[in-house]
């Protein structure tokens, strides 16, 4: 076997949380074109559409499904219909998530956090109790990755929100756990950790608070924001079977920001 092949990924299926935009829609585009069809959830009907769209001009199958994956409710019933009309599902990224608002700890209230927090971290652990569970009961192994940020591991400077940096350390620690306990049936569980990634929150960010993404460009070595097509290949990577001895990983992707 040539050492590519072990990238392809032929016959399989995805199904991707928040795939219409950013680092999802660059990820679900990536692994479309090594060979696997999509299953992908959004908020946005337009958006969700033109990246279904996207995926079938590189000759693949894609079913886009309109949901908000921060109720969990919600949540629970797109999982469910998956399962039911898409399955198996041989590869889940839980992407879906995001800092949302720049709030101080005292100022938070609980309606606030509670939401954030099922956006960045129940949303996982439903997709990996129901997406994941089949996985691990068909038998016949998977790939599990978790979105997670840098966020997890540091607490990011001059930014309010800290339900984030929680939530996406959690993650971390899921990640960990779920990949200890499924790895004798065959599925692998990892964390991706991006760092600063021009998506369309932080070109938010940097029309509302251009000091601080300024900051932030200054503090990274690389010099500069990943794009969202830099993920792809890690993506490819970690869905196939070339990543197959890896586990409760979490790959840091930020231009070294992390470094000092």
């Amino acid at each position: 076997m040539h050492v590519l092949d072990r990238f392809r990924l032929d016959g399989k299926r995805l199904f991707i949380t928040g795939g219409s935009r950013g680092l999802g829609r660059e990820m679900a585009l990536a692994i479309a074109e090594a060979g696997a069809d999509v299953v992908l959830v959004g908020r946005e009907e337009d958006s969700l559409h033109k990246t279904a769209e996207d995926i079938r001009q590189r000759g693949r199958a894609a079913f886009p499904i309109v949901g908000d994956m921060s109720e969990p409710d919600q949540c629970e019933q797109v999982c469910q219909r998956v399962l039911k009309e898409f399955g198996p599902i041989d590869i889940l990224i839980n992407n879906v998530g995001g800092r949302r608002v720049d709030v101080p700890i005292e100022d938070q209230t609980l309606e606030e956090w509670n939401r954030l927090i099922d956006l960045n971290l129940t949303s996982t652990f439903l997709c990996l109790k129901y997406i994941g569970g089949e996985m691990v009961r068909r038998g016949t192994g998977g790939r599990v990755i978790n979105v997670a940020s840098i966020s997890g591991m540091i607490a990011n400077r001059g930014i309010g929100g800290r339900h984030y940096e929680t939530a996406k350390g959690a993650v971390i620690q899921l990640t960990r756990s779920a990949a200890a306990d499924w790895a004798p049936r065959g599925v692998t569980v990892n964390a991706i950790c991006p760092g600063g990634f021009m998506t369309a929150p932080n070109i938010r960010w940097a029309t509302d608070c251009p000091e601080m993404i300024k900051n932030f460009r200054s503090q990274i070595p690389n010099g500069d924001f990943g794009q969202p097509e830099d993920l792809g290949p890690l993506a490819v990577y970690l869905s196939s079977d070339a990543s197959r001895y890896m586990t409760g990983a979490s790959i840091v992707i930020d231009g070294g920001y992390t470094l000092w």
